[in-house]
């Protein structure tokens, strides 16, 4: 039983079936379109974001599974905002603002892929992300929130998500 395994990054809900992906699956001798449409209907959720896909292929038996991965941080981050890009000048210009909230949440969305082992790690990590492609953060810079966060001035709300960072979502 021979496996052949593609790796492929899209944009969520918007794959096409031509190169470079078509015809690594008609290689296959597997339906373009029908992959093609499983892929799409699998990222529907991540439209526009850039999104890491799997495909296994048992090559005997034409048999795949498709799995999607996160998408990146700063994908996430941009949806949230409504913006385009990331600043290619952070400092000076901004693209959007997000609130606390929304940081929390992208955190536990890209728990399986960071090292924090506690939530307020994360976060701060993922405010580290909000500072560098140029977002606010509840109309303040990033920076000043994790030292806001350190001092514990928002472990009330924090708290309030602790469950679903720890999966026993209440």
């Amino acid at each position: 039983m021979a496996n052949k395994t593609i790796k492929i990054v899209v944009e969520g809900g918007n794959v096409k079936p031509g190169p470079p992906l078509g015809p690594t699956l008609s290689q296959l001798k597997l339906n373009v379109g029908e992959v093609v449409k499983k892929i799409n209907d699998a990222t529907a959720s991540f439209k526009g974001m850039t999104v890491p896909v799997t495909i296994n292929v048992d090559v005997d038996t034409k048999k795949y599974e498709i799995s999607v991965g996160i998408p990146t941080t700063t994908s996430l981050l941009l949806k949230k905002a409504g913006a385009q890009g990331p600043s290619g000048d952070p400092s000076h210009k901004k693209v959007g603002n997000v609130s606390l909230d929304d940081v929390i949440e992208v955190s536990i969305t890209k728990k399986p892929s960071l090292t924090s082992k506690e939530l307020k790690g994360a976060i701060k990590s993922v405010l580290g992300t909000a500072h560098t492609i140029g977002l606010t953060v509840d109309n303040k810079e990033p920076k000043s929130l994790v030292k806001e966060i350190e001092e514990g001035k928002y472990d009330e709300i924090i708290s309030k998500y602790v469950d679903k960072w720890n999966g026993s979502e209440a």
